[in-house]
């Protein structure tokens, strides 16, 4: 599951999770970022948003090292909380990129997006993470970038891909969405 900060993708997950256990499913999630952050911690790097701005070769050896730990999960569903890619100051580098996308063999894909306006508002909230500023216009650039490299990963890996609208007020709706899209 991919979403840009603001789509309310922590939120979406949470009901996923409580819907997919009331089936009787066992299901983990898995945050990318959290996994790729906790190893570089263990080279010093104290703030999980520091990570976009290491170098590419870097990011490229974290993602590897996550990917091969999140491959080892044995539950029925696996869900990955990741973003489709990564500000970094060479660019936008893929969250998902082919080495990644071949250790974890994904089965579906799942992009979450919202309003531009909403995402913007949930962003200026949001006083926990230690973000860069933005506009609108680059949110919605975001949100065209976050569609290529999404659709990019199902066309390397053969897996569906469904783009999920979270409107405001409309949680359970959109968790019903994606339920239905890994065919429950």
């Amino acid at each position: 599951m991919t979403g840009i900060p603001g789509v309310g993708k922590t939120t979406l997950l949470s009901k996923i999770v409580e819907a997919l256990k009331s089936h009787n499913k066992s299901v983990s999630v898995m945050s990318f970022g959290t996994l790729m952050f906790e190893i570089a911690k263990k080279n010093g790097l104290t703030d999980r948003d520091e990570l976009r701005n290491l170098p590419v070769k870097e990011q490229q050896n974290l993602q590897r090292l996550a990917a091969e730990q999140i491959a080892t999960q044995n539950d029925q569903i696996v869900i990955i909380d990741t973003h489709a890619f990564i500000n970094s100051p060479e660019g936008y580098y893929p969250g998902l990129p082919e080495h990644v996308l071949k250790i974890i063999k994904p089965t579906n894909f799942v992009s979450i997006s919202a309003k531009p306006e909403e995402i913007y508002n949930r962003r200026m909230k949001d006083d926990t993470r230690n973000r860069d500023k933005i506009t609108l216009i680059n949110i919605k650039k975001e949100l065209e970038y976050q569609s290529g490299m999404i659709s990019a990963c199902a066309v390397i890996t053969g897996s569906p891909v469904r783009h999920i609208l979270n409107d405001e007020g409309k949680i359970d709706e959109a968790v019903h969405k994606i339920i239905n899209s890994i065919g429950l």
